[in-house]
């Protein structure tokens, strides 16, 4: 892992935990992965390629085909667009 000693990592992951905080860190982790994920769909968007959108709404309704799951999907692609 780039040449790192499990104690480094340890250290780092220690510091950043004091740093924001043990309950901020959630939100943080979510974020980042909403914006990585808004990410891919925009670059899917410019090169054409609409799989990786599909994936990702697959994810999202948990892959169900009931009326809920496509509400939850919409309002999801709503509040996104």
């Amino acid at each position: 892992m780039l040449g790192m000693r499990p104690f480094e990592v340890l250290l780092i992951f220690l510091a950043i935990v004091l740093l924001f905080g043990a309950t901020r860190l959630p939100q943080l982790g979510s974020s980042l992965g909403q914006a990585i994920r808004n990410f891919k769909r925009g670059f899917g968007e410019v090169t054409g390629d609409s799989s990786d959108e599909k994936k990702d709404s697959a994810s999202l309704t948990g892959g169900g085909s009931s009326s809920e799951s496509k509400t939850a999907a919409g309002k999801v692609g709503s509040r996104d667009a």
